[in-house]
């Protein structure tokens, strides 16, 4: 464990992925989400894609914890299967097409579906017909498919209970506990392909510090009355780290 903490804390690039875990932590304790859309950017400049996606499962396993149980109470747990059952089916393929695509690719890719979030978001676009639990299964499809192959499981998730008919304690519960079991089926999947490497591991428990001070600074900070303020900002932040990865703002690695 010293040596893989001494090759975690050597990796190239280090101060700039504990700048995106912090500034990650800080959009998330204020807005309650983004972690993966300004983590992902920044980090995939740096590592190879298995790793990034990895690491901020391992980043992102330990800071929820203690709020999972009583979310599980409270959430929808029929919701939550068919997400999960989706999730099982479709990983390995996303997985599958991560390990098939040059680094780069995924680096871009991760930027342009982080921009298109935003652009979602922005517009105030939202589904208005009926959901059936067809559809939550392929939403959670949806989910593991894209956690897999561009480490952004929640984008489909989060569109889906904006459109939902469940209340704000129902669809923050639910967000809650499917991000959580999707980073604990994306490692137990890494796992039995073999495919599990301690060292991105270990990073991500590097970066769990960062992360979580920036939660308790987002969530210091917060204002329930300035609500649109606060993500008009996380917005901001995201598109930032987004049109980091991209190759006009960067040349040989570096934002």
């Amino acid at each position: 464990m010293p040596d893989l903490l001494t090759q975690a804390l050597a990796l190239p690039g280090l101060p700039w992925v504990i700048l995106a875990a912090f500034v990650a932590g800080i959009v998330r304790g204020f807005s309650g989400f983004g972690t993966a859309l300004v983590y992902l950017p920044v980090a995939a400049q740096f590592m190879p894609p298995v790793w990034a996606i990895l690491s901020v499962a391992a980043m992102d396993i330990l800071g929820p914890l203690p709020n999972i149980p009583n979310a599980i109470k409270v959430g929808h747990k029929r919701d939550l299967m068919r997400l999960f059952a989706g999730v099982i089916v479709a990983l390995p393929v996303g997985l599958w097409v991560l390990t098939s695509v040059d680094p780069d690719v995924f680096r871009y890719a991760v930027s342009i579906l982080a921009i298109g979030m935003l652009g979602v978001l922005g517009l105030g676009m939202r589904y208005r017909g009926q959901i059936t639990p067809p559809m939550v299964y392929g939403i959670g499809g949806a989910g593991g498919f894209l956690g897999g192959a561009a480490g952004l499981p929640g984008p489909p998730v989060i569109l889906f209970y904006m459109a939902s008919p469940h209340g704000p304690s129902v669809i923050r519960a639910n967000t809650m506990v499917f991000l959580f079991g999707y980073d604990l089926l994306l490692i137990a999947v890494l796992a039995v392909t073999s495919r599990l490497e301690p060292l991105p591991f270990v990073i991500g428990l590097v970066l769990t510090l960062p992360a979580l001070l920036g939660n308790i600074v987002g969530g210091a900070i917060f204002n329930p009355d300035r609500e649109r303020t606060y993500r008009a900002v996380a917005y901001v932040i995201i598109a930032m780290s987004a049109l980091s990865g991209l190759p006009f703002w960067s040349e040989g690695g570096h934002p």
